[in-house]
């Protein structure tokens, strides 16, 4: 490393205009190195050979650094003279570097994360520390394009998710910072050196990325090896035979081929997820929530690891039942047969789980054995297959034959059918997971998982269809295993294959018992037919051991990745890992447990078809996945792996399901039930990830077509909906507010949280956007379905004339304007009151209500209990006044409440008038429990309440009779609130109207829970802010909360179909 720098580096100083709406606010600067100028500090960098190489006068690098040559000499030649580069702000203790090999791998950055380059958190200029937060190192900003900027070029560390060991990730420069410094050069003068990195750099970086001692696997044995003695199970040897005895050679080929087919689909599909982008541990589980989300990946991940760990009992029990079939041949029995399958699975799986522990290596190493016995058993096989021997003939081995072949052609089923082969079969081709299920520890995850995932299809496809073909071409169905039953001389009438060479076992087929040999009675014809018997054998052992070591691995892999997501909290202390692979060690304790249960139990033949479906589940969802990402088509979806299809990925989960319910329908129905119930579970939890799924991604696309959709079609009145502009400021600074319009538009309409924010200081964009994104999570958290919308204003009715032109979508933009009643008018500035009114201009069209709040801030978050809601009809506005309480009397917290309606009359029409609004409400279907016609409504209202309100507009008169006439005009003009003589007596009949109208509100609604009533209006312009603010005082005072609504007098309510 060279030298620290002398050379000075000049600090970045703001150079934005003052207003300006992007950056950020000036401010007097603290003294020394701002964070800001810390990110983009740059020393000048010389090295050894370039010094002493150099003989330019104008080399001002090595002049600066003379001591660069003496501390490092071999750094030369790697780098390019005077080369600027960033200086790394690392750990001020001056700690070892995690690059060094004593230093330990941070914690949670295995397990398949992406580990960032350690050797960018070092200063390149050795011992200098900065005590400010490095984001930058590595990257140059040098003269590339000809001059010294702080804008970065194209880096891999800006985009990476996992946190470096020692801070905070690389984040490039944002927008502020360079409108603060692109303007100021840091350097008098430098060499246009390009920003890549030496060959020398790459190395570093690569060799430190690379954590010592962690144990990374490449295809073939991280994943070909797997997946082959996954799906290379037992079936394969004591099975197989018998499948092409009942199905016959043709049948049995298709089955191969069915299953072949669904395993290649969710290969595809696999491969396709998986080249989506970094594949980190977890498997099935991190490809499933990954892609659909937490709430399809929490449930199947749950279940798949609890069947790999069923799994490892199943395939533990299969080794224990050979191996006591072994000892009873040689009289060898410890106890009784279900107790010695007990004694030796627990011994074996006491085995296997300790070459689990010992770590990825020694389980690899073990795969590898397994595989090569397997591998020699098959081959045994088929060796046997070419060499006949006298002495088998009688067990049903003649060798190849085409008469044999013909035979065994064709079905014979007997007891079975299609489907039950099928299903006893398609087990086997399960497996395909075991690769992907240990994606944290492999190199190359993207690479690795579809190559060796399908190759290993391929190769134990072909397998499979050779050993059908071979053991029907040579074997016959049945054989007595009795070298007398030879062809008679008098008998001649022997048309089986088997008679040609000079047996006839008809005689055992009649018998009672039946034939002991052949491919439909002996399951271990294989073993007969093969060269040397015990090596079939041990490849049944090595294929039961594999696949039981593959699931004992393969299940604390998954489980710990679920439990690191924290889909389930409970489970947090199995996502601990241990040593430099992180292991997890409680994981494998736990399946080891699990798997020890269920040998005990032993009643595994009812388990193994809900085993087969929870696997089968995952493989529909793996598919369903690519063709749901592939619907969504979202810009993230570009998986480098291209041979994929989206609605072949769809037959494919089709297919899966299809299988589910052909290898037991019982079973395929329980999964379904434990899935939806873990999904409910984990939708209900609401787990706070975000993973970018395509769910998110086709929720968008659907809402921005039917939106489109939407604007496409004429409003409709049946299809009115109140699309309320709440201007709520902060959502929890008006609490009632809230809660009351929330009561209504809640699954009904559009709810848009207006704040108007005014001031001196003016937020740029990032703030306006940070406050968006904290209060709508409030409003998440709190259950509230509305938007909320933040605009910067120079006051509020030019804030709201924002809102009102820029809110919403489309058709879903805001026709209601609901306003919170402004208490303290008479207490503050006037001209805010102004404000607030000209803000209700009739001129805008929208409905408008005003609610009025007295009482306690959650009085609307609770049952409303029996009641009423009072709805004072006075003026038709097109039915919103009525359209508001039906619509809050049918949510669950108002519907006990009754809705009574009061209306104006005359005294001599009172019931004429109550029989027409009780018809025009039943046309409308709005039930209610009372109409009052109000006849006294235009008597003059009570002395007492006439002067009380003559008091309250006292101090906001002009008095314009009591001065000048230019004084008055120069007063009204400055404060045009005030209320002249002229228009107290032009409007004495509308004010006695709101004093009256409140003298009956407390007579009849004085116990309502709620009022709503029709807005008065004045002209614009020709009453008075204050004056209109008194009536509305007068109206409200003293009563229940009240909520005055006027609508734009257009219908919303109709009774016509």
């Amino acid at each position: 490393m060279s030298a620290p720098s002398s050379a000075p580096s000049a600090p970045a100083e703001n150079a934005a205009a003052e207003n300006d709406f992007l950056s950020p606010d000036a401010g007097q600067k603290p003294l020394g190195p701002t964070p800001s100028q810390s990110r983009f500090q740059v020393d000048l960098v010389a090295e050894a050979a370039a010094a002493a190489d150099d003989k330019s006068p104008s080399s001002d690098a090595s002049a600066a650094v003379p001591e660069a040559a003496e501390t490092d000499p071999g750094a030369g030649g790697e780098e390019a003279k005077g080369r600027f580069r960033v200086v790394n702000f690392a750990d001020p203790s001056g700690s070892a570097s995690p690059a060094s090999p004593e230093a330990p791998p941070a914690e949670g950055l295995q397990n398949g994360d992406t580990v960032m380059s350690e050797t960018s958190l070092h200063s390149s200029t050795g011992g200098q520390h900065h005590y400010h937060y490095d984001t930058h190192t590595n990257t140059y900003y040098l003269r590339t394009f000809g001059h010294n900027t702080i804008d970065a070029v194209p880096n891999i560390d800006f985009y990476r998710q996992t946190a470096a060991p020692l801070g905070e990730k690389l984040i490039r420069p944002t927008l502020s910072e360079l409108h603060d410094e692109l303007d100021k050069e840091p350097f008098e003068d430098g060499f246009a050196n390009g920003d890549e990195l030496t060959p020398a750099e790459e190395g570093a970086t690569k060799d430190a990325a690379d954590s010592k001692g962690v144990v990374k696997f490449g295809w073939i044995k991280g994943v070909l090896v797997r997946c082959m003695l996954n799906i290379w199970g037992v079936m394969l040897f004591i099975r197989m035979s018998w499948i092409v005895g009942q199905a016959g050679i043709a049948l049995s080929c298709l089955i191969v081929a069915m299953a072949t087919v669904v395993t290649t689909i969710t290969g595809l599909s696999t491969s396709a997820i998986a080249t989506n982008g970094f594949v980190r541990g977890g498997g099935a589980y991190y490809l499933i929530s990954r892609s659909l989300g937490p709430e399809f990946g929490g449930s199947i991940g749950l279940i798949f690891a609890f069947a790999n760990a069923v799994a490892v009992a199943m395939y533990v029990v299969g080794f224990a039942e050979t191996v006591v079939e072994l000892l009873k041949g040689v009289d060898a029995v410890m106890t009784d047969e279900v107790n010695d399958i007990r004694i030796i699975g627990t011994i074996t799986v006491i085995l296997l789980l300790g070459i689990s522990v010992a770590g990825m290596e020694w389980e690899a190493k073990a795969q590898i054995f397994l595989l090569i016995v397997l591998i020699t058993a098959i081959i045994n096989y088929f060796i046997g297959t070419f060499i006949p021997v006298k002495s088998k003939q009688a067990s049903g081995f003649f060798g190849y034959d085409g008469s044999i072949m013909w035979e065994n052609m064709g079905p014979d089923f007997r007891g079975e059918t299609f489907f039950s082969v099928f299903s006893i079969f398609f087990p086997a081709a399960t497996g395909i997971l075991a690769g992907a299920n240990i994606s944290g520890d492999l190199a190359d995850p993207q690479l690795a998982i579809p190559r060796g995932t399908l190759l290993a299809i391929l190769i134990t496809g072909i397998v499979y269809l050779g050993v059908a073909v071979s053991t029907g071409s040579c074997i016959v169905r049945d054989a007595s295993g009795s070298l007398n039953d030879t062809v008679s001389a008098q008998f001649t009438n022997c048309t089986e294959a088997s008679c040609n060479f000079g047996y006839d076992f008809s005689s055992c087929r009649s018998a009672e018992k039946g034939c002991s040999y052949g491919l439909q009675n002996d399951f271990q014809v294989m073993s007969m037919v093969s060269g040397f018997g015990p090596i079939i054998t041990a490849g049944i052992f090595s294929a039961t051991l594999s696949s039981a070591l593959a699931s004992l691995v393969s299940a604390p892999k998954v489980f710990q990745a679920l439990c690191k997501d924290n889909i389930y909290p409970g489970l947090g202390m199995f996502a601990k890992g241990y040593g430099k692979n992180n292991e997890p060690l409680r994981g494998y304790i736990l399946t080891f447990g699990i798997a020890l249960a269920f040998i005990l139990i032993g009643e595994l033949n009812t388990i193994a078809p809900i085993i087969s479906n929870f696997f089968l589940a995952s493989y529909a969802l793996i598919n369903f996945s690519v063709f749901h990402a592939s619907l969504a088509n979202s810009p993230g979806w570009r998986p480098s792996f291209k041979y994929y299809n989206m609605w072949v990925s769809l037959a494919g989960a089709v297919l899966c399901c299809v299988v589910m319910f052909v290898i037991n329908w019982g079973a395929a129905l329980l999964t379904n039930v434990i899935v939806m119930g873990l999904y409910i579970y984990v939708s209900y939890k609401k787990p706070d990830v975000n993973w970018g799924s395509s769910t998110q991604a086709l929720t968008y696309h659907q809402a921005l077509t039917h939106t489109l959709h939407l604007s496409g079609v004429e409003d409709h009145i049946k299809n009115f909906r109140p699309q309320c502009l709440v201007m709520t400021g902060y959502p929890n600074s008006r609490p009632a507010l809230l809660d009351l319009v929330h009561s209504f538009t809640k699954n009904v309409g559009l709810m848009i949280c207006g704040h108007v924010r005014t001031g001196y200081r003016r937020p740029n964009f990032k703030d306006l956007a940070t406050d968006q994104s904290r209060y709508q999570r409030w409003l998440l958290k709190n259950e509230t379905k509305a938007f909320y919308t933040p605009v910067f204003a120079e006051d509020l009715r030019q804030g709201s004339q924002y809102l009102l032109q820029a809110a919403g979508l489309g058709r879903l933009k805001p026709n209601t304007l609901v306003l919170g009643f402004k208490n303290d008018w008479r207490d503050g500035d006037m001209m805010n009151v102004e404000t607030y009114i000209n803000k209700k201009s009739p001129t805008v069209p929208l409905n408008v209500s005003d609610q009025r709040l007295l009482e306690a801030s959650q009085q609307f978050q609770q049952k409303q209990g029996k009641g009423t809601v009072d709805v004072w009809w006075l003026f038709d506005d097109g039915g919103l006044t009525l359209l508001i309480p039906y619509l809050l009397t049918n949510k669950k917290r108002w519907k006990d409440c009754k809705i009574r309606v009061f209306i104006g009359g005359k005294i001599n029409r009172i019931d004429h008038d109550r029989r027409a609004m009780a018809t025009l409400l039943s046309k409308f279907r709005i039930d209610f429990s009372d109409i009052t016609v109000l006849g006294d409504i235009n008597t003059k209202p009570k002395k007492e309440h006439v002067t009380a309100f003559e008091e309250m507009i006292e101090p906001y008169r002009l008095k314009e009779d009591d001065m000048e006439q230019e004084a008055a005009e120069r007063l009204k003009n400055s404060e045009p609130w005030r209320i002249t003589d002229n228009e107290i007596e032009l409007y004495r009949a509308k004010t006695n109207r709101q004093i009256r109208l409140n003298e009956l509100l407390k007579e009849h609604s004085s116990t309502a829970n709620l009022i709503v009533i029709s807005l008065p209006l004045a002209r614009k312009g020709a009453v008075s802010s204050a004056l209109y603010m008194s009536w509305l005082e007068a109206l409200s005072r003293d009563l229940p909360p009240i909520l005055l609504v006027r609508g734009n007098h257009q219908s919303v309510l109709t009774f016509y179909s």
